[in-house]
């Protein structure tokens, strides 16, 4: 049953599981302006929703989230007219993630298709990743002349060490889901036809859990693992404002609309 329903984003609530699904299904769930309103709005309200126990985040459609929507980035404009990518992430999406990081129930993030770019930051954020086989995993910024962010840069060599986050994030390449599972990138790789039903015994189990304990168990584990996300989070605004100010980041976006590969100057 959904309660509630923003333009971009869904809550539906069964019993203690609130899921929050990401509902642009037309671009992949792709963030733009309203997006990042809506999904801030929805993880705000999960959070201080006492009934909700267990919330799992998921995509509408064949994907989970593809990233930075780039058809709609100039909502926010630094003096010079280039995107102010810094005020978008501190405002508008350190709050999400952060927001998921510390919300004292357990976020399930249910990966049906491609995770990419932010959308693969918010993945990750989740304290568990289920993914489709087909799923795969791609931290896209490098192919437009960005950096990691949404916490990527932090969550990423978390879970696979710095070897191949380093891979992930120069190469610009997929990772597909049952490569993620053997990475530890995430936490299961199931088939399709078996996905839904998975996730659902999923959350019921941690909806009729120990509410409490799980809390505890996140405030731990940010403590010991996470204790600097701030830090990294505006160390990340502050490198991407730098890249966004690139000529290769221009030619990246001009490619991408393109459809042709970028030919990057390095300036």
């Amino acid at each position: 049953m959904s309660t509630t329903e923003l333009e971009t984003v869904k809550i539906h609530r069964r019993g203690g599981v609130a899921t929050v699904e990401l509902s642009r299904p037309e671009t992949m769930n792709a963030w733009n302006k309203q997006f990042g309103l809506d999904l801030g709005a929805a993880i705000a309200e999960v959070a201080a929703d006492d009934t909700a126990r267990a919330v799992c985040i998921t995509g509408a459609g064949r994907g989970f989230s593809s990233g930075a929507d780039l058809r709609d980035i100039s909502d926010e404009q630094t003096p010079e007219g280039r995107p102010d990518v810094y005020k978008v992430l501190t405002e508008r999406y350190h709050p999400i993630i952060t927001g998921i990081r510390t919300m004292p129930k357990p976020v399930v993030a249910a990966v049906n298709g491609p995770a990419v770019g932010i959308g693969l930051s918010l993945a990750l954020a989740a304290d568990l990743v289920v993914a489709k086989e087909s799923a795969y995993f791609l931290l896209a910024f490098v192919n437009i002349g960005l950096v990691p962010d949404g916490g990527s840069s932090l969550f990423v060599p978390e879970r696979v060490g710095f070897t191949r986050a380093m891979e992930m994030a120069m190469l610009g390449e997929r990772v597909a889901a049952p490569q993620a599972k053997e990475w530890g990138l995430i936490n299961q790789c199931v088939a399709d036809d078996a996905f839904d039903a998975t996730v659902e015994r999923l959350m019921d189990r941690l909806a009729t859990g120990a509410t409490g304990s799980y809390a505890g168990i996140k405030r731990q584990l940010n403590a010991w693992l996470y204790a600097k996300i701030d830090e990294q989070l505006e160390l990340e605004a502050r490198i991407q404002r730098e890249s966004a100010n690139s000529d290769d980041f221009v030619e990246g976006v001009m490619a991408f609309l393109q459809k042709r590969a970028a030919d990057f100057k390095g300036r």
